[in-house]
């Protein structure tokens, strides 16, 4: 578990020792942290002595009030920027105000919360300025010397168009719903709801992908091998493709022994299934079919996923398992996707010695072939 250290600046003793209380056994922790996070606290009464604290310390977050006895929690603000102290910095006053949280924002606080404030919205701030902090460093880190800069282009480049994207379609829905553009009839909204709720799901598949990605080749992916039924997984990922299947007429059928064990880790084959089941429905055509085949030849599985979609060309097949590789022609526009799925199960794949082999013909369909030992070894 990592610590992070916080300056509580604040004239009012019961304020700074309730932020301690508050924070002293909250933990920040969601699936993309490579740890948990905790928080050591350390008090300041007035600007001064947050400087003085400043000077002779290093903090992590600044929880910083803006009227103090001395100078103010804006000058403080002001000599932690001029100074350039890496302490991020969220502004706690009473003395909320539009032109404060404006100047405070340009002076380089990452966010403005006013008194008096409960419990949970002061551990949300910290939840948020956490993670903040986090992405910061990994930034940091990616720019730093031998982390490939192609690759990190390449990175940032898809990131920020998969999540700019949606981010647009659902800030113009939430306008439109705001300003009761078609009227005061709420049913009326509906599909912007339901758009808005498709890109969000959509972003959130990327951000798991980059996740699942990050984990398998850093090495740091802590696999719980154990009896795990390939058919039971089968299902449930036909249960969570089912929605979009139904919306876009594709059938799936299943063709699978009642039961089919093998020893893995259960978030390995839930990625497998879940990417292709996801692809076979997403670049299907209206009316098509998905047939998802599982069994065992000896101390093998094999799992065989096949479409009637809209398949690829040659060139396009050469290129499938590359990272944020997505096939892109005008039957493909809209789909949307990471172009990292195929990639992750291919490092999968590998990683349990197994192999995966794709067929496909453009206007005819894919199949996907995937075979891997029931009981692998070194893992």
């Amino acid at each position: 578990m990592a610590t992070l250290n916080v300056l509580v600046v604040d004239d009012e003793a019961g304020i700074r020792s309730g932020i301690e209380r508050i924070l002293r056994n909250f933990i920040v922790d969601y699936p993309f942290l490579e740890e948990e996070f905790s928080f050591q606290v350390t008090e300041a009464g007035s600007g001064e002595y947050a400087i003085d604290l400043i000077n002779n310390n290093t903090f992590d977050i600044a929880l910083l009030d803006n009227k103090l006895p001395g100078i103010d929690g804006i000058e403080v603000l002001e000599y932690i920027n001029t100074h350039s102290i890496d302490i991020a910095v969220m502004m706690i006053t009473s003395y909320a105000s539009l032109d404060l949280a404006v100047k405070a924002t340009q002076n380089g606080a990452y966010n403005f919360v006013p008194k008096p404030f409960t419990p949970q919205e002061l551990k949300a701030a910290m939840d948020s300025i956490t993670k903040h902090l986090y992405l910061k460093r990994m930034t940091r880190q990616m720019g730093g010397n031998g982390g490939g800069q192609k690759a990190r282009n390449q990175f940032i480049s898809v990131l920020s168009h998969e999540l700019k994207s949606p981010i647009n379609a659902v800030e113009g829905y939430l306008k439109m719903i705001r300003e009761r553009q078609i009227g005061d009839n709420l049913y009326d909204y509906d599909k912007m709801i339901d758009r808005s709720l498709e890109r969000l799901n959509g972003m959130r598949s990327m951000i798991m992908d980059l996740l699942d990605l990050t984990k398998l080749e850093s090495g740091r992916k802590t696999r719980v091998m154990k009896k795990v039924d390939l058919v039971e997984h089968a299902h449930k990922a036909i249960f969570s493709i089912e929605p979009l299947a139904h919306q876009r007429k594709v059938n799936i059928m299943l063709s699978a022994p009642e039961t089919l064990y093998m020893q893995a880790d259960s978030s390995d084959i839930e990625s497998i299934f879940n990417n292709l089941l996801s692809n076979a429905v997403k670049y299907n055509k209206e009316n098509g079919q998905v047939t998802i085949g599982i069994k065992a030849e000896g101390n093998t599985m094999e799992i065989v996923i096949e479409d009637t979609g809209i398949g690829m060309s040659e060139e396009d097949l050469s290129k499938l398992f590359n990272e944020f590789v997505r096939i892109k022609s005008e039957k493909t526009k809209g789909i949307s996707g990471s172009g990292l799925g195929l990639s992750i199960i291919k490092k999968i794949v590998d990683e349990y010695n197994g192999n995966i082999t794709v067929e496909s013909k453009p206007d005819v369909g894919t199949t996907f072939r995937l075979r891997l030992p029931l009981n692998p070894r070194n893992l």
